[in-house]
């Protein structure tokens, strides 16, 4: 399980979204193709937390080997760190779909140009473009430092 931490969510059954022949950028097929990638990914998610609760409860045992039940305790807790970190991807993920309900997805919030269909493909959360994006971690880097 602890792999599992580590690795980033995908969503399955995942198709990329082809824009007919001059089609607006975030146009209602364009957001409503989000708009069921972003609700198929919170539902895996919501899954994965429930298959955690169910684990634990199975597993939980009061071991009399000091060692055995710090393994188990340790496991546990990776366990619940991943939850946390999708708990939190959960919350992005209902952000991300009040803004295409408000028609206000797909563009930067830095520059305020198209962020573009591939990118929210590969990161549907995103919300700055490559480019501010890039800045931004390069900012951070010199500030932590």
């Amino acid at each position: 399980m602890p792999t599992q931490a580590k690795q980033q969510p995908t969503i399955s059954g995942f198709e990329p979204y082809v824009p007919a022949e001059g089609e607006e950028y975030m146009g209602a097929p364009m957001r409503a193709h989000f708009t069921k990638l972003l609700m198929s990914w919170k539902k895996e998610l919501m899954e994965g937390v429930d298959k955690t609760v169910d684990h634990m409860k199975d597993e939980a045992a009061n071991f009399p080997d000091p060692a055995d039940r710090a393994s188990q305790e340790e496991e546990f807790a990776l366990e619940l760190r991943a939850r946390d970190r999708e708990r939190k991807l959960i919350k992005k993920i209902d952000k991300t779909l009040e803004l295409i309900q408000d028609e206000e997805y797909g563009w930067c919030e830095s520059c305020g140009i198209e962020i573009g269909v591939k990118r929210l493909e590969a990161r549907p959360t995103a919300d700055l473009c490559i480019d501010c994006k890039t800045l931004a971690e390069i900012k951070e880097k010199q500030v932590g430092k």
